[in-house]
């Protein structure tokens, strides 16, 4: 667990998490991705940030909490997809 203080970690998570994404459908992987390297971000600063990153719940609850913000900035921007099912008016086995 000593791995998760290190920002390059973090960054690396970030990347193979976004790689993928372009293999799989959806937007699920894309926002763990931004999470991950924020925390990358947050390691890198180290002292400002010392408080939110002292110990693994901590470092496990602010990827969390970075990952559910993404996630939901994304489904803003690129909406839900399917959102809305075909609706047919008539049946088609009706002469």
């Amino acid at each position: 667990m000593a791995l998760l203080h290190e920002w390059w970690v973090w960054m690396a998570a970030g990347i193979v998490l976004a790689i993928a994404e372009i293999f799989l459908p959806g937007y699920v992987f894309l926002g763990f991705a931004l999470g991950a390297v924020f925390m990358g971000i947050v390691m890198a600063i180290g002292a400002p940030l010392a408080f939110a990153v002292a110990t693994l719940p901590r470092i496990l609850l602010l990827f969390a909490l970075a990952s559910l913000a993404a996630w939901l900035l994304l489904r803003r921007l690129f909406g839900f997809r399917n959102a809305g099912g075909k609706v047919f008016d008539e049946d088609i086995n009706r002469n």
